[in-house]
């Protein structure tokens, strides 16, 4: 721990799980060094943020909700412009909440734009607080340009970028987009390295990998889950498809299918609130369906995990030592799934091979390989020496003494 003295911290993010939930800890241990943390976020998190003990500063968002994903869109195109326009409309809100109160330092969720614009518009610095993977030296060549080169060629590409560095511009910033998105002044990454790829090729000037940052106490009720009588003498799977990709029902019936007939497995199905339990059929008894689960609180227990592998849940996994079968479903899932699997501690299945017999084999062989449960083990003890929590709390102290930095205008 530092030394720095109590300061005056904006946090700013958007009404999504993935990416409230990695800096979570963090924001709480914040509090209890004594900092006085504001939390710019929209009204459906203002509850749970309060309960770190930080200020919620609520702002009107026109992200889709949770309830809505269709509401994103088909296309990347799309994707980008519902955060650009979310953007422009969150800026004046979050300056006049901010006014005659502004922070001594701002940190940031990746897809908060308007942070670092406040930051410089207010000349403190500026931290980003990452839940998933960073740019590597050669990223922009080997990804982002074959990505996006289509689309920064169409009318619709060339008139959001036109818009974007429009947008940097008249707030006082340089305009380069690419460079505003993706590399920014100083960045705490909230996963294990494990996870990274390329990870050799980051710039540890820049990026610093703190891993998976929890809390100490998890004997909350809304934490505990308690292994019931049934469960005894069983192996212990966790099959969960995180918070926004779950309208999946025929894959759950695969899930139930697949272990419902095993004697010596008892399963925890988390199914989200966007599949009804009675789209699942005949539930037997070694199978518990819920709609929300204590998730890090059962992998302790767990002896496999079927995970959708995003950047929270597999970093849970690896923290527990646990084997995973990945089965992705979205965005930086994919990347994850590929990674987990090179590591050894996982199984890749692509959701269209995610039948019962699939997702049975593959549990089944990873439970009973030796080398697995090595790598397991090999893998949580690395992610150990990270720092976690404090590290990350520690860094962003370290910030509060560096001189503030000033972007070209």
């Amino acid at each position: 721990m530092t030394s720095a003295k109590p300061a005056h911290l904006a946090m700013f993010s958007i009404a999504a799980h993935g990416h409230v939930n990695p800096s979570i800890e963090v924001i709480r241990e914040l509090v209890a060094r004594g900092h006085r943390v504001s939390y710019a976020i929209p009204a459906p998190f203002a509850e749970k943020i309060a309960e770190t003990g930080a200020t919620p500063v609520v702002y009107r968002s026109t992200l889709p909700a949770d309830e809505d994903p269709d509401a994103w869109g088909t296309e990347l195109i799309d994707n980008l412009e519902t955060f650009l326009n979310d953007a422009v409309q969150a800026l004046p809100q979050l300056a006049a909440a901010f006014e005659g109160d502004e922070p001594d330092l701002v940190l940031h969720d990746i897809t908060s734009y308007p942070a670092p614009v406040l930051a410089h518009r207010w000349g403190v610095p500026a931290v980003s607080l990452s839940p998933n993977l960073v740019a590597w030296d050669g990223y922009e060549e080997e990804v982002a340009e074959p990505m996006f080169a289509e689309l920064k060629a169409s009318e619709r590409g060339q008139a959001y970028y036109a818009r974007f560095a429009a947008w940097l511009t008249e707030n006082g910033l340089d305009g380069q987009v690419d460079r505003f998105q993706g590399r920014p002044r100083r960045s705490i990454v909230l996963i294990p390295k494990a996870l990274q790829p390329h990870a050799d090729r980051v710039d540890p000037s820049v990026y610093t990998f703190v891993g998976a940052c929890q809390g100490d106490d998890r004997t909350a009720a809304q934490d505990a889950w308690q292994r019931p009588a049934a469960a005894e003498g069983r192996k212990l799977l966790l099959v969960s498809l995180g918070s926004t990709f779950t309208k999946q029902p025929a894959f759950y019936r695969a899930c139930v299918e697949a272990f419902g007939d095993l004697p010596d497995w008892y399963v925890v199905l988390q199914i989200g609130r966007f599949t009804d339990e009675a789209e699942l059929g005949p539930v037997p008894a070694n199978v518990e369906v819920h709609r929300w689960v204590p998730q890090l609180d059962i992998l302790r227990q767990a002896d496999a995990f079927i995970t959708h592998a995003g950047a929270g849940g597999s970093q849970e996994g690896l923290a527990t030592g646990t084997p995973m079968v990945a089965v992705p479903q979205a965005a930086d899932q994919f990347g994850n799934a590929g990674m987990l699997a090179s590591l050894g501690v996982a199984r890749h299945v692509p959701m269209a091979d995610a039948d019962a017999a699939t997702l049975r084999e593959a549990v089944l062989a990873l439970v009973s390989d030796p080398a697995v449960a090595a790598r397991c083990q090999a893998v949580r003890a690395q992610m150990a020496t990270e720092g976690g929590t404090r590290q990350a709390a520690d860094l962003i102290e370290a910030e509060l003494s560096e001189p503030v930095p000033r972007l070209a205008p």
